[in-house]
Parts: C-alpha cells; sequence; structure tokens
C-alpha cells in the first residue's frame, strides 16, 4: 500500500489526536499547590506498590519548572524509582507529611535539558547542595548513579488527606475513582 503525503500528515495528525485522548489528564497546579511549592523546602513522596497501597512517604528535595511540574533526582535502585518505573503515580504533600497534598503522573526523565535543570537548581535551593552534599551531577547521571524523576500533577486530594501505609492508594484520576466504586 503506498501511503501519499497527504495521506501520511492525516495519519499522524489523526494518531496525535488518539494519543492525547487516551493519555491521562495533565492537570495544571492548583494555585493552592503553586503557592504551598513556592513556599516549602521539601515535598514528601509516596508511591503505590504492585498490590495497590501506599508506600510510606520520604522527604525529598525539589524544584518546579516552568509549566509547575516538580523535579526531583534519587537513586534509581531506590523504591519511588523502581516503582515509577513500572508506572505508579505519585501522591506528594507539600511542605510537611500533612501539607496540602496532590497525585500526579511521574516518570523517569531521559531529556538532558530538565536534568541539567536540576544540577543547575539544586544547589541554588539547597545549601547543602551549594557546598557539595547530595549535589546532583551529569557524571552521576551519565553513570546511572541517580535519575531525574518528573511529577505532573493530575488532581488534589482533599485538604487533611495523610499518608497512610499499607492502605489503598487513591486513583489517579477521579473517573477511576468513580468506576472501581460501582
Amino acid at each position: 500500500m503506498k501511503i501519499s503525503t497527504a495521506n501520511l500528515t492525516q495519519l499522524l495528525a489523526a494518531a496525535a489526536f488518539l494519543a492525547a485522548i487516551a493519555a491521562p489528564a495533565i492537570a495544571a497546579t492548583s494555585s493552592r499547590d503553586a503557592d504551598a511549592l513556592a513556599k516549602a523546602t521539601y515535598i514528601y513522596i509516596a508511591t503505590v506498590r504492585k498490590d495497590g497501597n501506599q508506600s510510606k512517604a520520604a522527604p525529598v528535595w525539589f524544584i518546579t519548572t516552568a509549566d509547575k511540574r516538580i523535579l526531583i533526582e534519587t537513586s534509581p535502585t531506590s523504591w519511588k524509582a523502581k516503582r515509577i518505573k513500572r508506572g505508579s503515580p505519585a501522591m506528594i504533600w507539600i511542605g510537611t507529611r500533612t501539607g496540602p497534598a496532590f497525585i500526579g503522573k511521574a516518570e523517569i526523565v531521559t531529556d538532558k535539558k530538565l536534568q541539567d535543570e536540576v544540577i543547575a537548581e539544586y544547589p541554588r535551593k539547597y545549601l547543602l547542595a551549594r557546598i557539595g552534599f547530595a549535589r546532583p551531577s551529569r557524571a552521576k547521571l551519565d553513570r546511572g548513579q541517580i535519575v531525574v524523576i518528573r511529577i505532573s500533577p493530575t488532581r488534589d486530594l482533599a485538604d487533611g488527606f495523610q499518608s497512610a501505609p499499607g492502605t489503598p492508594a487513591p486513583q489517579l484520576d477521579e473517573k477511576a475513582k468513580s468506576a472501581n466504586a460501582k
């Protein structure tokens, strides 16, 4: 079958449209969360275990990108990295273990521009990184000692939502939540 340039353009446009509607929606960071992120030193992150339950929330350093996504770095052998590589969403608490919370799509990124953003911004934000403690570097990324994770907020979790390791994790989106309730 021969495909003309015009048909190829139409096929690519249709494929892009289908990919857009099939992918989970990424919500903009709410104003509640944007304000809290601007003031916070840490976020607490929990992932979803294979059995569907929450892991323990762990404090991590973070930066936010211009498009209001969160970037963190961690060891590729950490449980959060392993679970995110498997497709786990991330539950985030901002500032404290009881701070504003949201759930988001998490992914390990290989985009050198995003990795370089973490390398440049961590020392600006964190004194310990500036003096060399736990400072991300291109060499560590290239050797596979660390990975960068991007977290895209999907939806806010209710005020007062707290980490409860070993209990069922909330769904990534409301549609899945209501479908599971039926």
